[in-house]
């Protein structure tokens, strides 16, 4: 396959997706919609400014894209 609908089209997404999955949503019990996006939305913070990524050489999202520093830990 190549162009529109391309397996590469999605890979990226399906790799957070599984990552927010496996280390936040199968990890909690929310008790309301309202927890669980602000759960997600913590876990997404984290995922983009704290947690380092291999593929990244050892840097956040942030710091690759946005150059920006490392922030502390909460």
């Amino acid at each position: 396959m190549d162009g529109k609908g391309a397996w590469r089209d999605n890979v990226f997404v399906e790799r957070l997706w599984k990552s927010v999955k496996y280390e936040e949503v199968y990890l909690r019990a929310y008790e309301t919609v309202s927890h669980a996006r602000a759960s997600i939305g913590r876990y997404l913070d984290f995922y983009n400014g704290r947690r380092p990524h291999s593929r990244l050489g050892g840097k956040t999202p942030d710091q690759t894209y946005f150059n920006q520093p490392l922030l502390a830990a909460a």
